[in-house]
């Protein structure tokens, strides 16, 4: 499975970004698939993540702002960010994991990612 990442950008505080990430592959019907961030010095955070049944799961810190989805038809997963702040800005990643069925944030290792997109919140 290949994954590719796009959509960052500089926004403005309280802007808007939504970004995408193209899977190409195998059964991806099947796979759960998350977005996670990175800011220089801290660890990875998973910011988002979605079942092969479309259950989501947000980050306390996305709760309300960030939507993430996915479109089977076309093998694309999306991750809608509204009211972005400063603290926001990171490099992006999504990631994929075969086997999709289960409670998404039980999924310890991901095995499959896509090269990074910054996202920049700044005025």
């Amino acid at each position: 499975v290949q994954l590719q990442a796009s959509g960052g950008g500089l926004v403005q505080p309280g802007g808007s970004l939504r970004l995408s990430c193209a899977a190409s592959g195998s059964n991806l019907d099947y796979y759960a698939f998350a977005w996670f961030r990175q800011t220089p010095g801290k660890e990875r955070e998973r910011v988002s993540c979605i079942s092969s049944s479309m259950r989501t799961n947000d980050a306390d810190s996305v709760k309300g702002r960030f939507t993430i989805s996915r479109d089977n038809t076309k093998n694309m997963v999306y991750l809608q960010m509204d009211s972005l702040k400063p603290e926001d800005t990171a490099v992006y990643y999504c990631a994929g994991h075969p086997h999709g069925g289960a409670y998404c944030p039980a999924i310890i290792s991901w095995p499959y990612w896509g090269q990074g997109t910054q996202v920049t919140v700044s005025s």
